[in-house]
């Protein structure tokens, strides 16, 4: 009888330890599908650019000179957003993974969740700031106009000289719609990159393009045969149009702490990474 008891007794009790062990384990499956949605994705920073902004980002073949790997990809992207994303990254102790996506494209997939941020030149205008959240600026420019040497607008002064010009510049930018303030301008079609650009430029396909400086250093020390013009008189514009922001989701939990790795970034540093940028850019891009 007494062995009878005990052989229940066990029953119950592994039947009892089975079930907590199913339960834990069930627990323990949902606690970690919700943290590794809470994570983004194991520990990387996805950060979406158009890899073809130089000297902001663009793609190259190989890791030179701190490049870093594009996600489903055999290429790599270089510049000044890159080694900006690197640093922070570092400083959310999370794994860079550049995503190269058209520009358009930047802030649905930041809205759908493809990236976590998008570090590609783009300014913190007005309009994005309804859709998605920005940190504080990391750099800071001025439009200019990229033009041929030798054309007739080379010594201009004023925006207003480029008058009957045919000007153009990139799609959804701050730097296509400020093109009305010229009189009588003859404004072209908006283009998807710079790259585009500067072979409309040297086929004589358009007078000039706005971009901000470093674009203009950068198709000067590209292509012989382009300069820029910096104006005394030029756009009126907020200083939002000119300056580069990190874009977030709304309410992302990392914005302060961005603008703190930001903050630790001096101007001097990052003069330096732009002049490097500028210097080490393809000449084709």
């Amino acid at each position: 009888m007494k062995r009878k008891w005990l052989v229940l007794m066990l029953t119950v009790v592994t039947a009892i330890v089975l079930a907590a062990c199913g339960a834990k384990d069930k627990k323990d499956e949902a606690t970690g599908d919700a943290g590794a949605e809470k994570d983004g994705g194991g520990g990387e920073f996805r950060v979406g650019m158009e890899a073809g902004y130089a000297p902001f980002n663009w793609t190259q073949q190989d890791d030179a000179n701190g490049a870093v790997k594009i996600a489903d990809n055999a290429e790599y992207a270089g510049g000044y957003d890159v080694q900006m994303a690197k640093k922070i990254a570092e400083g959310l102790g999370k794994k860079l993974v550049i995503v190269k996506l058209e520009w358009d494209g930047l802030v649905p997939a930041l809205q759908s969740n493809k990236i976590d941020a998008i570090i590609a030149g783009m300014s913190p205008t007005k309009e994005r700031k309804q859709t998605i959240d920005f940190t504080e600026n990391y750099y800071t420019s001025d439009f200019v106009m990229v033009i041929k040497k030798g054309s007739e607008y080379e010594k201009a002064k004023s925006i207003q000289d480029f008058s009957g010009a045919k000007i153009t510049s990139q799609l959804n930018t701050s730097n296509y719609n400020v093109i009305d303030q010229i009189k009588d301008v003859k404004k072209q079609t908006a283009m998807d990159n710079f790259p585009a650009m500067r072979v409309a430029l040297e086929a004589g396909k358009i007078d000039g393009y706005v971009a901000e400086r470093p674009e203009g250093i950068s198709a000067a020390a590209a292509n012989d045969k382009f300069t820029y013009v910096k104006f005394e008189k030029g756009f009126d514009t907020d200083i939002s149009n000119t300056s580069i922001a990190v874009g977030l989701r709304k309410g992302d939990a990392d914005l302060e702490k961005i603008n703190e790795i930001l903050k630790g970034i001096s101007e001097d540093d990052r003069q330096k990474i732009m002049e490097e940028a500028i210097h080490q850019q393809p000449a084709a891009q």
